[in-house]
């Protein structure tokens, strides 16, 4: 396990992974690290030391260590040596030669990966934020949504402990709201690898897509550049989701391996949204996690068989309009951990959203017309959501732009807005129909 494992949280939370001293410490073998370092060369234009420690992300001692192996093995050869870190280098014949195999067996060309132990003992370091999250820090992660105040306490119990989180409620309350933002009551950042190396296999795990780095800090200090530090991770599945997704997925053109998300979300919060409806039944997915939710662990599967244990370390939101009962049995809800209900808002509530909203569009509202808009739903007998307010501003926005009017709502407009959110029917007036028989539909007159 090399150097990690002499370090606590608040060290790696300070100052990163300790950069390597001894190529011994990376936990990978040297040959494998050899190999990568001559694709890294056959890539290169002009290849020298610093060009090559820069793509492994590995220090220039131990890079040079690596090409003065290669040298020796007659795969390249010195063309100038000068400073320190400026030699360049040429690749030979039976340099070409071992990268075509090596190509065949693994295309990965990036930063020389990590053991899948140091990278699991990192996890469950990071994996509990220093900072326990507060009713303030809960607060502020969710300031621009009205949410009672029962709601917030559960919600700060699952982000401190960690659990999942069964999330119920009617279309359009505010469910995908709530579980995008109860990443954001997480403190701190996390540290992830590029890659993780297991039998000469890669798994590649940072993704730009799904995970955003942290600004470099400016240290004395210099940290192992093998890891990557990032905001800790939201990932937001939906309806696309099969149970393949939940394994590793080869590439046979790259031949290497993607991470599935739910290990790109180590550290932070993964989200099934619209539970219920993936192209996976429901019950399929929850049985291949029974054991990971339970025990904060995965098994992965390579193509040649073998599994491998990873941690399963984030906060799990299953979010659902459908009913419990309809996608779960008791038993598998014993194991969810927390489980709530979000509540359709009263008119008080919905009238602090609709102000908000308003407010957040720079469109002024008045009394008179959130009274018509209230009245609209009492007349219909139709229930609040918390989505409408943006939504019907949304309408009365698309109006005024069509007809060239001032963003100020009215009654007349809420009415137009409506009429095309909700649904209405579009028929002529008598008159234009009494015309129209006149004339025999044609404008002739009969």
């Amino acid at each position: 396990m090399g150097n990690l494992s002499i370090l606590s949280r608040s060290e790696i939370e300070g100052l990163g992974p300790p950069m390597l001293e001894e190529l011994a410490d990376s936990g990978i073998h040297e040959a494998f690290l050899c190999d990568l370092a001559l694709k890294h060369v056959a890539m290169l234009p002009e290849p020298n030391t610093t060009a090559v420690a820069d793509r492994l992300h590995l220090p220039r001692v131990l890079t040079e260590e690596l090409l003065y192996h290669l040298y020796r093995e007659k795969l390249i050869e010195m063309r100038l040596q000068s400073a320190v870190g400026s030699t360049r280098y040429a690749m030979l014949d039976h340099g070409w030669e071992r990268v075509a195999r090596l190509q065949s067996q693994s295309g990965y060309l990036g930063p020389a990966p990590v053991s899948l132990d140091d990278y699991s003992l990192m996890m469950r370091l990071q994996a509990v934020p220093s900072k326990p999250a507060s009713i303030e820090t809960v607060r502020n992660a969710f300031k621009d949504l009205v949410l009672p105040d029962s709601l917030l306490q559960t919600l700060g119990c699952v982000i401190n402990s960690r659990s999942s989180l069964f999330l119920t409620g009617l279309p359009g309350t505010g469910k995908t709201a709530v579980s995008e933002r109860m990443n954001a009551a997480l403190s701190g950042s996390i540290w992830i690898p590029y890659a993780i190396e297991i039998d000469g296999n890669i798994i590649r795990v940072f993704d730009a897509h799904c995970h955003r780095p942290v600004a470099e800090r400016s240290s004395i200090i210099e940290h192992d550049r093998r890891w990557i530090e990032i905001e800790r991770p939201l990932i937001i599945v939906g309806g696309e989701l099969t149970l393949d997704n939940t394994d590793l997925a080869w590439s046979e053109a790259a031949r290497f391996y993607e991470a599935p998300f739910q290990v790109k979300s180590n550290g932070g919060t993964l989200v099934i949204d619209d539970f219920g409806r993936q192209r996976v039944a429901p019950r399929d997915l929850l049985n291949r996690w029974i054991l990971p939710l339970e025990r904060r662990v995965d098994f992965l599967t390579l193509h040649s068989g073998k599994k491998i244990e990873v941690p399963f370390e984030q906060l799990v939101v299953f979010s659902t309009n459908l009913e419990e009962r309809d996608l779960v049995d008791e038993a598998f809800l014993r194991r969810m951990g927390y489980r709530a209900r979000v509540e359709p808002p009263t008119p008080a509530a919905f009238t602090e959203i609709f102000k908000r909203t308003a407010k957040m569009r720079g469109v002024t509202i008045d009394e008179a017309c959130l009274h018509h808009i209230l009245k609209r739903y009492t007349d219909e007998n139709r229930i609040m959501k918390g989505c409408e307010p943006r939504d019907l501003l949304n309408k009365v926005n698309d109006i005024c732009l069509f007809e060239g009017r001032e963003m100020k709502l009215t009654p007349e407009l809420v009415d137009l807005a409506w009429g095309n959110y909700f649904g209405t029917s579009h028929g002529f007036a008598p008159e234009i129909m009494q015309f129209r028989a006149a004339t025999n539909g044609d404008g002739m007159s009969m």
